[in-house]
C-alpha cells in the first residue's frame, strides 16, 4: 500500500497515534484506534516481535509498520519526533523499561505537554506485582472474575484471553485514551492513562460485586442467575451434536420458549421443579438439530439461538445483512464498531510486515534524514 495522512473515514479521523509494538491488548487498542479513523503508525523492532503473524494478524491491520531498532539513539531520537506531531502514545511494555530506552512520560510530555501516554499491563503501574510476568488468565484469577465462571461446580472455566485482554485490557485502554484525549483538548495538557487488565476485569464485574452486596453470591460456579444456575439460562445440546443458547430470563420470553418448544413444562416459579425443567429440556432439545430448532424459535422473543461456529458466524442472516463480517482481499474479518451515521468506519489497510512502510510512514509524518536513519541501520526498510 501507499500510505499517507489523513486515509481514516471513522470519527477519530486526524487523530495521531504511535504505537510502541507489544501483544495482545495493545495491538487490539490500537486497531480499534485506526478502525475509528485514527492515524497509527506501528512501530516494531526490525523483523518484528516473537507472535509475528504477517498478513494474517488482522490486530496489526490499518496501519502502517515502521521498524526501529530502539537500542540505538537515532532510533529513540525519531519517536521522540513522531511524538512531537502525535496525539497519543501507547506502548505495553512492563512497568520501567521504557524509560530505560528514553522514552518514557517524562521525555515524550517534555517534548508535547498535549499528548496523551497510554501503557497497558496486566498488573499496572504500580503494586508489588507490578513487574512480575503474567498473562491474562492470571489477571482475570486475581481480579476476581475467574472465579465463579463456568458451569463445572469442580473447577473455573476461561473464555480464552477475551475478558482479560480484550474486555478488561484493549477496552479500557480505548476508553481511558478517548476520555484523556477530550480532557487534553479542552485544558491543553496531556497526561498519562495507566490501564492494567486487573483493574479492567474488575470493573467489567461490578455485576459480580452488585450479586455480592446484595447477598446473592454463593461463591458456587452454576448456581446463580447468569451462570446456568438456571434452566431457562443454559446452553443445550441439539440432535446433531451442536447446541443452542437459552436465555429466557423475564417470564414473557419464557412463555414465548414454552409456547413454540413443543412440551408441557413445569412451574419455573417452584424451584423443586428446576431440576424436572432442565431434564425436560435435555431431552427436547435433543430430539431435532440446530438448524430445525433455529428455524423454530427464528425472528421470535423466546431468547433462543444457535450456537455458531466462527467459520458459520458471517453467513448467519443476521450478522450477514447487517455486514457484521467483511472479507477484503478475502481474508474474512469482523467489521469496525460500533457504527457512525455520519463518520462511517471501513477495514484500513491489511496487516503490515514489519518495517513494510518505514521510509514512506517516516516520510509522512514529517521525519528527516531518513537515508541515514535506513544507512545506520537505527531504520531497517522491509
Amino acid at each position: 500500500m501507499t500510505y499517507e495522512l489523513g486515509q481514516g473515514t471513522g470519527p477519530l479521523r486526524g487523530v495521531r497515534v504511535v504505537e510502541i509494538a507489544g501483544i495482545g491488548p495493545g495491538p487490539h487498542a490500537c486497531m480499534v484506534l485506526a478502525d475509528l479513523g485514527a492515524d497509527v503508525v506501528r512501530i516494531e523492532r526490525p523483523g518484528g516481535g516473537m507472535f509475528a503473524g504477517g498478513r494474517a494478524d488482522l490486530l496489526n491491520r490499518g496501519r502502517p509498520s515502521v521498524a526501529l531498532d530502539l537500542k540505538r539513539p537515532e532510533a529513540v531520537a525519531t519517536v521522540l519526533g513522531l511524538v512531537e506531531r502525535a496525539d497519543v502514545l501507547v506502548e505495553g511494555m512492563r512497568p520501567g523499561a521504557i524509560e530505560r530506552l528514553g522514552l518514557g512520560p517524562e521525555e515524550c510530555l517534555a517534548r508535547n505537554p498535549r499528548l496523551v501516554f497510554a501503557r497497558m499491563t496486566g498488573w499496572g503501574q504500580d503494586g508489588p506485582w507490578s513487574e512480575v510476568a503474567g498473562h491474562d488468565l492470571n489477571y482475570v484469577a486475581v481480579s476476581g472474575a475467574l472465579h465463579g465462571l463456568g458451569q463445572d461446580p469442580g473447577r473455573p472455566q476461561f473464555p480464552g484471553n477475551l475478558l482479560g485482554d480484550f474486555g478488561g485490557g484493549s477496552t479500557y485502554l480505548v476508553i481511558g485514551v478517548l476520555a484523556a484525549l477530550i480532557e487534553a483538548r479542552a485544558g491543553g495538557r496531556g497526561q498519562v492513562v495507566d490501564a492494567a487488565i486487573v483493574d479492567g476485569a474488575a470493573h467489567l464485574n461490578a455485576i459480580g460485586s452488585s450479586f455480592a452486596a446484595m447477598g446473592l453470591d454463593p461463591d458456587r460456579r452454576r448456581s446463580g442467575l447468569l451462570d446456568g444456575g438456571t434452566p431457562w439460562y443454559d446452553v443445550y445440546e441439539t440432535a446433531d451434536g451442536r447446541h443452542v443458547s437459552v436465555a429466557a430470563l423475564e417470564p414473557q420470553f419464557w412463555a414465548a420458549l414454552v409456547e413454540r418448544i413443543g412440551v408441557a413444562l413445569p412451574d419455573r416459579d417452584d424451584p423443586a421443579q428446576h431440576a424436572s425443567i432442565r431434564e425436560a429440556l435435555t431431552r427436547r432439545f435433543r430430539e431435532r438439530t440446530q438448524a430445525e430448532w433455529a428455524e423454530v424459535f427464528d425472528g421470535t422473543d423466546a431468547c433462543v439461538a444457535p450456537v455458531v461456529r466462527l467459520a458459520d458466524a458471517p453467513h448467519h442472516p443476521h450478522l450477514a445483512a447487517r455486514g457484521t463480517f467483511v472479507s477484503p482481499g478475502g481474508v474474512t474479518q469482523p467489521a469496525p464498531a460500533p457504527r457512525f451515521s455520519r463518520t462511517a468506519t471501513a477495514v484500513g489497510a491489511p496487516p503490515a510486515l514489519p518495517g513494510e512502510h518505514t521510509r514512506e510512514a517516516l516520510a509522512a509524518w514529517g521525519i528527516g534524514d531518513i537515508d541515514a536513519l535506513v544507512a545506520s541501520g537505527a531504520a531497517v526498510q522491509a
